[in-house]
């Protein structure tokens, strides 16, 4: 077994493999080992997550509410650019409940009006005034762009690569995996930290192979330099998606799942930040702990995740204080 803890970029999917097949308890083990020489374990970053422009995207996300390929059948209608003073008022709303890091969505593909852009440069200098991290996600990017966002004061940017390169296909027609790591490219050139994870669940029986997983793990391991942050999502069935119809796992399924992949991700990016996403709401609350022991220090607080449904602060609140946590 190779040695952990190591910050390296030439994994194999074989190595990774062999990293998900361990022994539960003893992969939980090491991981939370991994994390406690690189990171406070009472840490956990509360990040706040606001879709500033919902609905209407040209791209064909099989899992996604916002593509307009399924608005027919989703029902949800696309949404003009928020107001900036509404994009304001949720930041300081969100700061004040404990947030640290104020992310902003658009359902954009990528390249949009001079005048939109702009637009959404302004919130992030004047999100960055108020003291908070500021991250944004508004689709493919070109080096201008990521540079504009770097000169207003962004902190990182978020670009999914969802699933492995062999399973993207299946995911969207609309794009392929080499835009996804040319945008990643483009962000780290710029200067701006990387956020880019994965979802979990999108294989025709909810889990996908543990060979796709750890295929995912290795490309992001294996980046130039590893992601600032790693978001962990749990695939949310929506109502009119082509995926609609999966049901999530529960139980000891779940935790075979989640904190497998958790605790991988903590082994192979050591000082990344590992971020427990979309999905949380349909965990209990010993399955949340056990992602934490596995790695997991960051999680998305507020009502809604874009269009999904989040958990309640009042119980992220008290799961904090009854686990130990604090927020940074």
């Amino acid at each position: 077994m190779p040695a952990l803890g190591v910050v390296r970029h030439d994994w194999t999917t074989a190595q990774v493999e062999a990293l998900y097949r361990r022994p539960l308890l003893d992969l939980v083990f090491d991981a939370a080992s991994v994390h406690r020489a690189h990171h406070d374990p009472r840490q956990v970053q509360q990040c706040t997550l606001l879709s500033i422009k919902t609905g209407g995207c040209p791209e064909t996300c099989n899992y996604c509410a916002q593509s307009s390929s399924w608005k027919e059948t989703t029902e949800l209608k696309a949404e003009r650019l928020m107001a900036m003073d509404d994009v304001l008022n949720a930041a300081r709303r969100a700061k004040e409940a404990g947030s640290t890091r104020f992310c902003m969505g658009t359902a954009w593909r990528g390249r949009v009006g001079k005048g939109q852009f702009q637009r959404v440069l302004d919130m992030t200098s004047k999100v960055r005034d108020m003291g908070m991290e500021v991250c944004a996600t508004l689709g493919m990017l070109d080096g201008a762009q990521a540079k504009a966002l770097r000169e207003a004061g962004l902190t990182a940017y978020n670009h999914n690569l969802d699933t492995s390169p062999e399973f993207y296909p299946k995911v969207t027609s609309s794009r392929n995996y080499e835009d996804r790591l040319n945008t990643i490219a483009a962000v780290r050139d710029a200067g701006i930290s990387v956020c880019c994870g994965g979802i979990l669940g999108l294989g025709a029986l909810y889990t996908l192979a543990e060979s796709d997983r750890a295929s995912l793990l290795r490309v992001l391991a294996n980046l130039p330099e590893h992601p600032e942050s790693v978001p962990i999502n749990a695939l949310v069935p929506v109502k009119g998606t082509p995926l609609e119809g999966l049901t999530p796992p529960g139980g000891l399924e779940m935790v075979r799942t989640l904190v497998r992949a958790i605790a991988v991700a903590r082994l192979v990016m050591p000082r990344t930040v590992v971020r427990l996403s979309a999905g949380r709401i349909t965990m209990d609350r010993a399955t949340q702990a056990m992602c934490f022991l596995a790695g997991a220090n960051s999680v998305f607080t507020g009502d809604t995740l874009l269009t999904t449904p989040n958990n309640e602060k009042s119980e992220d609140d008290a799961l904090m204080a009854e686990l130990g946590l604090v927020g940074r």
